[in-house]
């Protein structure tokens, strides 16, 4: 597999979450919840500066070699944060079904700790 592309995508992915939570704490909670309150938008802010700083290792990664032995840590770090949150976004697309944009975030949640877990467990193919 081309992790390139992977790494790629998830950088961008991530950087978009991160860049929305960082300047737009407000507005994202005040769609959430109706309200805003100091303490969750700080929170945010902090999210959204975890989802650029894991954006950039990503995106510096792009052309390393990731699989196997290569990279390992690169591989497990992201595989931890997406299969985490994707089960987070399964149990909460269940309960509040009312919110269907869940779903769609679900689903590229999983389709990413999917595709790092088929990086993780098989050894990279070198051009």
């Amino acid at each position: 597999m081309n992790t390139k592309y992977l790494m790629v995508a998830s950088a961008v992915v991530m950087g978009l979450i991160g860049i929305s939570c960082t300047f737009f704490p407000q507005e994202i909670i005040a769609s959430i919840s109706g309200s805003e309150t100091t303490f969750p938008v700080l929170i945010l802010q902090v999210l959204g500066a975890l989802y650029l700083g894991f954006a950039m290792m990503n995106w510096m990664a792009k052309t390393v070699l990731i699989g196997g032995i290569y990279a390992r840590p690169l591989a497990m770090g992201n595989l931890m944060h997406f299969a985490i949150a994707g089960i987070a976004l399964l149990k909460a697309a269940m309960q509040y079904t009312a919110l269907s944009y869940l779903w769609f975030i679900c689903l590229i949640y999983v389709l990413f700790a999917l595709l790092f877990t088929y990086v993780f467990v098989t050894s990279p193919v070198k051009k």
